[in-house]
């Protein structure tokens, strides 16, 4: 196995460029699983990228083969169906035959625990999302009910708005709510990269955001 050889699928969302940059400044080498390979034009020798779709079992495997940890960023597609429980099902699995344990991934401030005390603009929020995106909000609160129940080494990590910035802010982590309201990408994908040794937030659901 590649202990430094980290999986990762989103790594080209609004967010992705700047995890993928992350594992680079820190020397880690990493597999990257892209729709279309053909617009990432980015080459590096630390870098290979797999083609196909999370929710395709034998392209996820194929990414997850050799690594040591896998980071999910993944986003909706537009117009398609809810990705997050098939994509999250297909990780478990392939993590399982590969007898790989660390994952850790990010979702939204409408997925919910039994440990919350959200204040009244994120239960707002909350119910905003299930009244205007009822399934795909629907399917991330299943995914982290996938991830409790699963016997993975997840962190699934809840964000409020990212912003696209290399600028770095002071960031907070809160396991019950979510006081601040944006998060720099930039210490986003320093807070990931740093959980894949971190076990502090081992099998929970942090809230992450700047302050």
């Amino acid at each position: 196995m590649k202990t430094n050889t980290i999986a990762v699928i989103g790594g080209t969302g609004k967010s992705g460029h700047y995890l993928v940059q992350h594992l680079l400044e820190k020397g880690l080498s990493m597999k990257l699983l892209l729709r279309t390979p053909e617009n990432f034009t980015f080459e590096n020798p630390l870098i290979e990228v797999i083609k196909g779709d999370a929710r395709d079992f034998d392209a996820v495997s194929c990414l997850i083969k050799d690594c040591s940890a896998v980071i999910s960023k993944i986003g909706q597609p537009v117009g398609e169906k809810s990705i997050f429980t098939d994509a999250t099902n297909n990780v478990i699995r392939a993590m399982h035959l590969h007898g790989i344990k660390r994952y850790i991934a990010i979702t939204g401030l409408n997925v919910d625990t039994p440990f919350d005390h959200k204040n009244d603009k994120v239960k707002a929020a909350t119910d905003w999302m299930y009244q205007n995106y009822p399934k795909t909000t629907k399917d991330k609160q299943d995914e982290y009910e996938i991830l409790v129940n699963s016997d993975l080494d997840w962190t699934l990590v809840r964000l409020p708005l990212i912003i696209p910035t290399s600028e770095h802010c002071k960031t907070e982590v809160n396991l019950t709510d979510c006081v601040g309201e944006k998060i720099s990408a930039a210490d986003l994908s320093v807070f990931l990269v740093a959980q894949i040794l971190d076990e502090t937030y081992l099998k929970a659901s942090p809230f992450l955001y700047n302050i």
